[in-house]
């Protein structure tokens, strides 16, 4: 496969979301994995776009028949990934970012051990708090049980590759970037995927 996997975790708040719907304006390279979910959309939120939402039924008759890449329930909600997507994609040569978390990266990881792992994290709690009450869309009590999630997720950042602190949106957009491009420029790569000129120079 000549294609480069991108797992990217954060714990809620982090600006994950944001940091990735940015590079793949500018990296159109880079697909983004669509996943599969039970919650409710959000409001703008449309169903292909960000998520495919489903039932939890049909997202418990998906995990027994093997479709998913990794799955996981989060905050009450089932989140999963289309295993034979990705694989069709890294094969054809397609770079591909899936944006999960870190139990999922675990088991992405166990079925494709070359996925790059990057992990976003928040300058601070205080901040973190601050962004996850600006949203306006949880409750005081949902906020609370967010935060200590977060602290819990973040003890895991040491199982990933990269990490990239989003105190400035415009220089952590930059390492996100920075990590794409270098990742495709590694000699296992560019042989597979410039093999004739390989084949011509050396």
């Amino acid at each position: 496969m000549s294609g480069n996997l991108y797992v990217v975790a954060a714990p809620s708040g982090a600006g994950k979301t944001t940091l990735v719907r940015l590079l793949l304006k500018e990296e159109p390279g880079v697909q983004l994995s669509i996943s599969s979910t039970t919650r409710p959309p959000r409001i703008g939120e449309a169903h292909g776009r960000e998520y495919h939402f489903v039932a939890v039924s049909d997202f418990r008759a998906m995990i027994d028949r093997g479709e998913f890449l990794e799955w996981a329930e989060v905050h009450g909600n089932f989140y999963g990934t289309s295993k034979k997507w990705i694989a069709d994609q890294l094969a054809s040569g397609a770079d591909v970012l899936l944006e999960i978390d870190w139990q999922g990266a675990q088991q992405v990881r166990s079925i494709f051990p070359g996925a790059i792992g990057i992990f976003i994290l928040p300058p601070s709690l205080d901040e973190l708090e601050r962004r996850l009450t600006g949203r306006g869309t949880d409750s005081s009590e949902v906020i609370g049980r967010r935060l200590a999630a977060a602290q819990a997720e973040m003890r895991h950042v040491s199982e990933f590759d990269y990490v990239i602190i989003n105190d400035s949106l415009e220089q952590a957009l930059t390492d996100l970037r920075s990590v794409v491009r270098a990742s495709g420029l590694r000699c296992g790569v560019q042989r597979i995927r410039h093999a004739a000129l390989f084949s011509r120079l050396i």
